[in-house]
C-alpha cells in the first residue's frame, strides 16, 4: 500500500493506493485549520478503512511549492510515519502532481499564485516531461515562456488572480491514483534528508537578506 500526502495548499489531499486501486482518499479544504485537522483526518482515514500504518509500504509526499506552513505539515507527518515505521518515502512537487492529474494532448501549465506579482509555475508536455522546470517567477516572466507555445492549458485553483494570457483553464483536483502510479517506483529518500522545496526565501529569510544588503 502507498500513502499519498499533499498539504501544500489550503486543502488536504491524501489517499491510499493498493494494487493499482485507490481504496481511500480525502479531498477537503481546511484553510487556516489545516495544521490542526491534517493528522486527525489521516488517522481517521486509516481507521475507517481498517488499515494500520504498518500496512503502508511507501509514502509519497508533496514537498512544495505552495503554502510554507502547509508544506511543513505534510512533510512532518510523512517523515514521522516513515522514520518510526521504517517505511520508504519519496517526494513529488505540487506542480508535478497538478500536471499528472490532467491528461491532455497539449502542454500543461500548473500555476499557483504566490502574491505580489509572483507565481509558482512550470510547463510540462503531454507526457509530463518538463519544458519549464518548477519555478518562482513573475507573471511577466511566465508570460514570455508561454508566448513560445502555440497552445496549452492552465491548471490552477487561482484563476481570478492570474495575470497571464491563456486560452484554456481548468481547476485542479488531484488524480491521486495517477500521481501515485507515476511516482511509485521513484527512488526512496532518507526521511531526514527530505526538506521543503519552497522555491523562494521565507519572509524571515528575505528580511534578513535585505538587512544584510542595506
Amino acid at each position: 500500500m502507498i500513502l499519498y500526502i499533499d498539504t501544500s495548499s489550503n486543502f488536504l489531499y491524501t489517499g491510499i493506493v493498493d494494487n493499482n486501486k485507490l481504496i481511500a482518499e480525502i479531498k477537503k479544504e481546511f484553510g487556516h485549520n489545516l495544521s490542526e485537522a491534517a493528522l486527525p483526518e489521516i488517522v481517521s482515514m486509516f481507521e475507517e478503512n481498517k488499515i494500520s500504518p504498518k500496512d503502508i509500504d511507501k509514502i509519497i509526499v508533496v514537498n512544495g511549492p505552495g503554502s510554507f506552513t502547509g508544506i511543513r505539515i505534510g512533510i512532518t507527518i510523512a517523515k514521522v510515519y516513515a522514520w518510526s515505521l521504517n517505511i520508504p518515502i519519496t517526494t513529488i512537487t505540487s506542480l508535478e502532481a497538478m500536471a499528472i492529474s490532467k491528461e491532455e494532448d497539449i502542454p500543461k501549465v500548473p500555476i499557483i499564485d504566490a502574491r505580489r506579482g509572483y507565481c509558482y509555475a512550470a510547463i510540462f508536455n503531454s507526457d509530463n516531461k518538463e519544458i519549464l522546470k518548477p519555478s518562482y517567477l513573475t507573471y511577466e516572466e511566465l508570460q514570455k515562456e508561454l508566448d513560445k507555445i502555440e497552445n496549452y492549458i492552465v491548471i490552477t485553483n487561482d484563476e481570478e488572480k492570474l495575470k497571464v494570457t491563456h486560452q484554456n483553464t481548468t481547476t485542479y483536483t488531484p488524480n491521486i491514483l495517477e500521481v501515485v502510479n507515476c511516482f511509485k517506483t521513484k527512488k526512496e529518500i532518507n526521511p531526514h534528508a527530505i526538506n521543503p522545496e519552497y522555491l523562494k526565501l521565507t519572509e524571515a529569510e528575505e528580511n534578513k537578506k535585505n538587512d544584510s544588503t542595506n
